[in-house]
């Protein structure tokens, strides 16, 4: 690249260098490395496991069973 074509884009570079640099498109590692942090517990804060849904579905599950050997013994003792 010679000098003469540097100097005629050298506005149009300053003009996009100062782009970036006033919008932080480029983010350094750190600045990932936090907010994928912030991304990760915002995530386990709102959201379950797909095992504690299946732990959770298991204890419905036999919660129902119960209830159901509950209401076969009523209605044996009551003879209905």
């Amino acid at each position: 690249m010679d000098k003469n074509t540097f100097i005629k884009f050298a506005p149009s570079i300053l003009v996009i260098f100062i782009f970036i640099l006033q919008y932080n498109l480029f983010v350094t590692p750190q600045e990932l490395e936090i907010k994928h942090r912030e991304i990760v517990s915002e995530i386990a804060n709102n959201y379950v496991t797909k095992a504690e849904m299946s732990n959770f579905k298991e204890t419905i599950s036999d919660m129902q069973k119960k209830i159901d050997k509950i209401y076969d013994i009523l209605t044996i003792k009551k003879g209905v």
